[in-house]
């Protein structure tokens, strides 16, 4: 089993990788703006996304916690490849609403168990002292940073795709979203201590671990989402913001790999940036960094408003890799990928009530406005989620300090 399972972690990174590796994504706006949809046509689809994850985030992270994590993977990559099937096939709005359903069933299934086999492999590894993991924590932020590398190759070939046409970047994506099913079929389940409870006190004990257990989990949830939130809608926003800047559609691939590449290596070096400036400074520049950044994009004109969103970037590499690492190493592994789902869960459904809106007033308000919507929204909301977390941050070190002094 040890060799197989040591090959879990070099496969998930690959995984990771090629599930990131959305060559469509740079320009997929233009991509729905030729078959005369609307930004807020744009924005529906990835609401219904948004809805089709959500229904099934919580229940395939349970799934993926009692079923297995490599089933949930596998089945996920089927639907994973189906869908760039459809997508390759799709030339009307009903079209590509079907093709997101499809798409959100793969990604609810993927999404947690990801994270969940990641984590249980490294800690099996470590606490039997074999060879091959380099440690949870550190595994996260490597992935982290390998789904956001991807994403910036991907934008690469993807400006050298459309030098043929859209239609090639569509059919490259279909081709490539063949990859993660056959990685898929090389993982291995890793040992992990199985609770003979019934889902009832399964339920249970993940509400209490997030309302009465660690009061860092809920509020490191809470940031997560928040800051999460935050990067779906800038997301949507930036092929609209390029365009509204007179950005060429062939420079897009080349400043999403750009912006792929700085979430990257800002999550490759989170832990290392926390051991330097501590973690209270580290979560003052990640709460600061999208605030300055959205004024950026808002002032600034051309290319300066584009390199302004780098802040944004930096903030979403440093959040996930800081976020997540403390919100799992706080989770026991028999609820870890349902409470990976339920963060997710969160951003979701958020999102199914504001997309649309989102799309609306980019349509009717501009980009400008909208883009001061959402600095008017989110400045005191990073505020009301990362001052409560210092300071449960702050009490879970003085209690763990007073519990390790021996008594006398």
């Amino acid at each position: 089993m040890n060799r197989p399972l040591h090959n879990n972690v070099n496969t998930l990174y690959l995984l990771g990788f090629f599930n990131s590796f959305m060559v469509i994504t740079p320009v997929y706006v233009p991509l729905l703006q030729g078959y005369g949809l609307s930004m807020s046509q744009v924005l529906q689809t990835q609401a219904l996304f948004a809805l089709t994850i959500a229904l099934l985030e919580v229940p395939s992270g349970y799934i993926a916690d009692v079923w297995g994590r490599k089933h949930a993977l596998l089945v996920g990559s089927v639907f994973f490849a189906v869908g760039f099937v459809c997508l390759w096939q799709a030339n009307s709005f009903a079209d590509f609403l079907f093709y997101e359903v499809i798409l959100g069933i793969g990604y609810s299934l993927i999404s947690g168990a990801d994270l969940a086999l990641l984590y249980d492999t490294e800690v099996y590894l470590q606490e039997h002292d074999l060879p091959g993991g380099s440690g949870a924590g550190k595994s996260l932020s490597r992935l982290i940073s390998i789904e956001a590398a991807a994403s910036g190759i991907a934008g690469i070939v993807a400006s050298l795709l459309i030098l043929w046409s859209l239609q090639v970047v569509v059919l490259a994506q279909a081709l490539i979203g063949l990859v993660p099913l056959c990685l898929s079929l090389l993982l291995v389940e890793a040992p992990r201590p199985k609770a003979e409870i019934t889902h009832n006190d399964n339920a249970r004990s993940i509400v209490e671990l997030l309302l009465f257990g660690q009061p860092v989990v809920l509020w490191t949830a809470m940031a997560i989402t928040a800051f999460g939130l935050l990067a779906v809608y800038v997301f949507w926003i930036y092929q609209k913001y390029w365009e509204f800047q007179g950005i060429p559609i062939d420079q897009f691939g080349y400043i999403w790999a750009a912006f792929a590449f700085t979430v990257s290596i800002s999550a490759r070096y989170a832990s290392l940036l926390e051991q330097r400036l501590g973690t209270r400074t580290l979560l003052c520049l990640i709460g600061v960094l999208p605030i300055l950044g959205l004024v950026g994009m808002i002032l600034g004109a051309g290319w300066m408003g584009v390199v302004c969103g780098f802040a944004v970037q930096i903030s979403r590499g440093l959040s996930m890799s800081l976020f997540y690492e403390a919100l799992n190493r706080r989770v026991p592994g028999n609820i870890r990928a349902t409470v990976n789902s339920m963060v997710s869960f969160a951003v979701r459904i958020v999102f199914i009530a504001t997309g649309p809106a989102l799309g609306y007033a980019l349509d009717s308000l501009g980009v400008t406005s909208t883009l001061l919507l959402l600095l008017s929204v989110f400045a005191p909301a990073l505020t009301l989620v990362l001052v409560p977390l210092l300071v449960r941050i702050r009490r879970e070190r003085s209690d763990q300090e007073q519990r390790a002094v021996p008594a006398n």
